[in-house]
This record gives C-alpha cells, sequence and structure tokens, in this order.
C-alpha cells in the first residue's frame, strides 16, 4: 500500500505506459508537482465522475493510475507543461482532503497486466497500430514520441489494448472500464468488437 498519494482528478483517463500532457496553474497542483518532482515520486490520475478539473476538490473513479513526471516546461509564468507517463494501476483504500483543496489517498496497486501475445484472431489490431504509429511518424518530427512512448511493444495484448483504447472515440467513461479491468485479452477483445462494428478493421 501507498500510504500518501497526491491525486489530479481529471477529465480523462490515463493507461499503464500512455502519454499525457498536463498544463498545471492552479497554486494547489504546482505545490503538488514540485514536491513530487522533488522526491522523485509519481501522483495519481482519476476520472472525474461529479465535479470540474478547476475549484472544489472533484468526485472520482476508485481506480486510478499513477502519473511519472518525465519532461516539464514553463514557457508562460504561472503555467507549467508537463509530459508525464503512466505507471501502475491503483485502487483508492481512503481519501483526504486538505486546506489547499488538494486530494491526497491510501492507495493499493493493482497487479501490472500479465505479458500475453495477441491472439491470432485479433492480428488486425497490431495491424492497425502499426498503421497509427507510421502514420504518427509521417506526420511531423517526434509526433509518435510525443503520443506514444517509447518502446512499442506490438507483441503484447495489453500494449496494443492500451494504446487503442487511448484512441478509440469512446466516452471517457467506457474507456476507464476499459483500463480498470486486469484481463488484458478481455480487454483486447472489447476494443477489437468495436472497431470491428465501427468497420474500422
Amino acid at each position: 500500500m501507498f500510504a500518501d498519494v497526491p491525486l489530479f482528478p481529471l477529465g480523462t483517463v490515463l493507461f499503464p505506459g500512455g502519454v499525457l500532457p498536463l498544463r498545471i496553474f492552479e497554486a494547489r497542483y504546482m505545490d503538488m508537482v514540485r514536491d513530487c518532482m522533488q522526491r522523485e515520486l509519481p501522483f495519481g490520475i482519476c476520472l472525474i465522475t461529479k465535479g470540474g478539473e478547476v475549484g472544489e476538490p472533484a468526485e472520482h473513479e476508485p481506480i486510478g493510475t499513477l502519473a511519472h513526471i518525465r519532461g516539464w516546461d514553463m514557457e508562460q509564468l504561472g503555467v507549467l507543461q508537463l509530459r508525464t507517463i503512466g505507471g501502475a494501476r491503483f485502487r483508492i483504500v481512503d481519501r483526504r482532503v486538505g486546506g489547499n483543496g488538494l486530494i491526497r489517498a491510501s492507495v493499493d496497486e493493482l497487479p501490472e497486466d500479465p505479458r500475453l501475445e495477441v491472439p491470432d484472431e485479433m492480428a488486425e489490431c497490431t495491424m492497425l497500430m502499426h498503421r497509427i504509429v507510421d502514420e504518427l511518424r509521417t506526420r511531423e518530427p517526434d509526433a509518435d514520441k510525443r503520443m506514444i512512448a517509447e518502446p512499442c511493444d506490438f507483441d503484447s495484448a495489453a500494449w496494443i489494448a492500451n494504446r487503442l483504447a487511448e484512441f478509440l472515440p469512446i466516452p471517457n467513461p467506457a474507456r476507464h472500464k476499459l483500463m480498470a479491468l486486469e484481463d488484458p485479452l478481455a480487454r483486447l477483445s472489447l476494443v477489437h468488437r468495436w472497431l470491428q462494428q465501427h468497420q474500422v478493421i
């Protein structure tokens, strides 16, 4: 169990291994980021269920993903641009709100996805992911690296499922349910079914 993880509720879902750029300007989150960078610790991203990203502390899903800071910039005074990478998923055990409005929580880390190959019947998902990466690489320099963390693991069912789920035009509650699934083959199967139903593959 991690006893004291700062939480950043957002209107988006972070998957393990996913890239999430963030724009930080509220004092509570500036303080959070400074503390995390000094201590080289992650913070937690949870999908908002009620409320907003700014202002009063929002209600959020009990399962989230640790965000590791991999780069930062401050092009504008008082606005911090972060590049974060998704780490382990976690389940909140308890939460508390500090005087500055920052939510902190005790969390249990969820098991890492087992490394499983993509089944032959879902090989179209791997082919689609190859096309997406190739298109990003031809769009502009480093576009693929800004949107997808290297190395690309095209042989992993979990990696393929997670990356495709990030790109699907689906509601965030549905995206969160995919992220929270502990079976990567079940996650990939749902993604594969959606792609077939919408004639993407």
